[in-house]
């Protein structure tokens, strides 16, 4: 299913220290040579765009429509209009531009988007609408997610502190997202799970982006298969950073990283905190077990309005997630089934009188009503 993908990884572009080859003559340089190389294993349909027809749908990259961006290079608002070409639907998107040094890993980072992309597809994966391959420019357009990346409402110095029941719902979709890429008949791997990889659209549903790390899984009696530690430290397993062994539980280690970061608020490395504080995984693993003092690492601004029971469930997740034995932590398909019995709102304890809290999602706004007990 994922053959293919073998071209972005080959023995044959590295040199004998292990660095990749500068010569990109081997990775696809324009439509018809991506279509060429999709065209065995595409599931979906994807429009590529030229780079002016780009210009178009972004303004000419005007900066106010700059929604982000990261090492790869700049995020962009845009809008596709019926003008732009014959049959295609007006629709909000967003435009990834990659770094213009066309890189061999830049490259072959955006392919692997262009091919794991063009052929998954799940409501807890972000669609990928399009792509430019012209010239030097290498660009990917995904359907908008208008709330933006979980880690930018979770740590918001501005927006609303996320109530527990959206956290938990989070939670769930993008679990549910990590259990299809784990179940699929030729598994993938992540292996950059984390807060700023996990988009929300409007009425909060997530959705994991950003497939330029992810790997074929070990498949027939491979228990593993070996790489270049890449990903993100603070989320990435102890025994991958080590030994540069990758397995699905990889992805699962960094999915209890992101269940603390949820439970407590804090990001996963803050050098700002006191020494023992700054990995959130080596502190909080302990605290999670004792029921007294987990209460005292939630996150404060949730103001102890959060069921006690669904606190514990998580934190002992978190707990089995983080477990320094990869095969001891569990499967992404039996969190997903831990999680969703969090999805209901249950007993909470708001200023110690016990209360329902039922939160809805309506017209893209959180709206909240308590009933006493």
């Amino acid at each position: 299913m994922f053959s293919h993908l073998s071209i972005l990884e080959s023995p044959k572009d590295q040199t004998p220290s292990g660095k990749p080859i500068k010569d990109i003559r081997k990775l696809p340089s324009n439509p018809e040579e991506v279509e060429d190389l999709r065209r065995n294993s595409a599931a979906n349909p994807l429009i590529a765009f030229t780079y002016d027809e780009l210009k178009v749908i972004t303004e000419n990259f005007r900066q106010d429509r700059l929604l982000g961006g990261g090492g790869f290079g700049s995020v962009y608002e845009g809008f596709i209009n019926e003008d732009l070409r014959e049959g295609l639907q007006p629709l909000p998107v967003a435009v990834k531009v990659h770094d213009g040094d066309n890189s061999h890993q830049g490259h072959r980072e955006w392919l692997a988007e262009v091919i794991f992309l063009g052929q998954l597809s799940h409501p807890n994966l972000v669609k990928l609408i399009g792509y430019c391959c012209e010239d030097k420019h290498r660009v990917l357009i995904y359907e908008y997610m208008a709330r933006g990346s979980v880690e930018n409402n979770l740590f918001s110095r501005v927006l609303l502190p996320l109530p527990w029941h959206i956290r938990m719902k989070i939670a769930f979709e993008a679990a549910k997202g990590l259990a299809y890429l784990h179940d699929a008949e030729k598994p993938v791997i992540y292996r950059d799970f984390k807060t700023s990889n996990i988009l929300l659209d409007l009425d909060y549903n997530a959705k994991l982006s950003d497939f330029g790390l992810a790997k074929d899984g070990p498949m027939g009696d491979k228990t593993h298969v070996s790489t270049r530690v890449m990903g993100t430290y603070g989320y990435a397993a102890p025994e991958y950073i080590m030994t540069g062994h990758l397995t699905p539980r990889s992805d699962v280690y960094s999915f209890g990283v992101v269940l603390l970061e949820l439970l407590t608020g804090r990001k996963s490395l803050d050098k700002s905190r006191p020494a023992r504080e700054q990995n959130l995984a080596d502190w909080a693993l302990p605290l999670l077990k004792e029921k007294k003092k987990l209460l005292n690492i939630v996150d404060s601004r949730l103001q102890g309005d959060y069921p006690i029971k669904g606190v514990h469930k998580a934190a002992m997740l978190a707990y089995h997630c983080l477990n320094r034995n990869p095969k001891a932590r569990p499967l992404m398909r039996d969190i997903v089934d831990s999680l969703e019995p969090l999805q209901v709102p249950e007993e909470a304890y708001l200023n110690g009188k016990s209360v329902f809290t039922v939160i809805n999602v309506a017209d893209g706004e959180i709206k909240r009503k308590e009933d006493s007990v």
